[in-house]
């Protein structure tokens, strides 16, 4: 007889991403690679286990095999385990007949079988498509001290950004008296991360509650967290102060990724006490060529480097011939570069072929409004032959 899970994570990890354009037409978001060597949803299945959390329910839908076949047993973050682990949790059909996962709720409810498997006290919902690193037992103690039905994570963002996010207003002690789902007029600046850690006993019964209302959409921000303030329920902050990205876009994807070029960033993944774990393939070691300048860039393994390379990402496998040039830009697993081409300000998608003499992407992107650079994306597994010029946004 197994003892029970204190608590255990849910990972909301179905949604198509389609922001991401070509690079998610065939794989959900979560898998899209990161900084050179990892999957986006590394971050929370490390995030977990650094944290003590040894029980994590992936919930899937969206053109999910490669998702499921790279999480696998889940050894790589220490996940394989008899009791507990990591398990994949498609849609599935029940007596009632089969049905997608509509909303975030929604996803939860259709696997409060699972959850109850271990009859956890506390239940942490989390996204699989953020970029950062937190101690989810800090916020478990906090949400514990202070009494809380649910304790949801908060960053302070710049009130351009505000109209994005979940917003909160909260008194002195950080309990929430008022939250707005992203209001055109914020009042406040203090935005949830949609990183929440409920009581079960009090989840579940909401949960049941909101899937017997028609009139719900089935989601945490616009449904279940107003439902509970309006039922006078112990809404808790906690305050995160690291780095954190939704890389939902090809920009801000491409912004976090240039961020790890910066010595000075918040997102430091050279932390022994920290790490961020993934499934690597087996690759040779890298090998940089004679006479080619390579400048503030990572450079993976298996990558054969005889061109220019600058302030970019380059995944496994990827080769730059001589006289290439790569600028600003991410290289995803196992493209080829001919010689003479000229990269810049793109991201290109895994098994790419960029002719000789190609151009993609512009010296000086586009900034709109928003102070975000328009970058060029490419989808995985297109080639293009010599000579050819590409400036527009996105190719797939």
């Amino acid at each position: 007889m197994f003892a029970k899970k204190e608590c255990i994570a849910m990972l909301l990890a179905g949604g198509q991403g389609s922001r991401l354009r070509a690079l998610t037409r065939k794989m959900a978001k979560p898998a899209v690679s990161f900084g050179g060597k990892y999957r986006i949803i590394d971050f929370a299945l490390s995030n977990c286990v650094n944290s003590g959390i040894d029980t994590v329910g992936v919930l899937t839908q969206y053109s999910p095999f490669f998702l499921n076949e790279y999480i696998g047993t889940g050894e790589p973050w220490d996940l394989d385990r008899l009791y507990g682990g990591v398990h994949i949790l498609p849609p599935y059909e029940s007596a009632k007949g089969a049905k997608f996962y509509n909303g975030t709720a929604n996803a939860i409810y259709q696997n409060m079988g699972f959850i109850e498997r271990y009859g956890p006290e506390y239940v942490l919902i989390l996204s699989g498509d953020h970029i950062y690193k937190m101690n989810y037992d800090a916020m478990l103690k906090h949400h514990k001290q202070m009494g809380a039905d649910c304790t949801i994570a908060v960053l302070e963002v710049s009130k351009q950004d505000a109209s994005r996010f979940g917003i909160m207003s909260c008194d002195e002690d950080g309990f929430v008296f008022e939250f707005e789902e992203k209001p055109k007029n914020p009042k406040t600046n203090l935005a949830s991360m949609g990183i929440y850690i409920f009581n079960w006993k009090i989840l579940k019964q909401l949960l049941t509650e909101d899937e017997r209302n028609s009139k719900s959409g089935n989601d945490f921000g616009q449904d279940i967290i107003p439902k509970m303030l309006e039922k006078n329920f112990r809404l808790l902050t906690y305050n995160f102060n690291g780095y954190w990205k939704d890389v939902g876009t090809i920009e801000s994807l491409w912004k976090a990724n240039m961020d790890l070029l910066d010595g000075d960033s918040l997102l430091n993944l050279h932390n022994s006490c920290w790490k961020i774990y993934t499934r690597n393939a087996a690759y040779p070691p890298h090998y940089v060529g004679y006479g080619c300048e390579v400048k503030n860039s990572i450079i993976t393994e298996g990558c054969r480097i005889y061109g220019d390379v600058s302030c970019s990402v380059l995944s496994p496998g990827v080769l730059v011939e001589e006289g290439a040039s790569i600028k600003k830009s991410i290289i995803m697993a196992d493209c080829v570069i001919k010689s003479g081409a000229c990269v810049s300000y793109s991201v290109v998608g895994a098994d790419c072929y960029i002719g000789k003499n190609t151009s993609i992407g512009i010296n000086k992107p586009i900034i709109n409004d928003l102070n975000e650079r328009k970058i060029t994306v490419i989808g995985p597994k297109t080639k293009f032959s010599d000579n050819t010029v590409i400036l527009s946004k996105y190719m797939n």
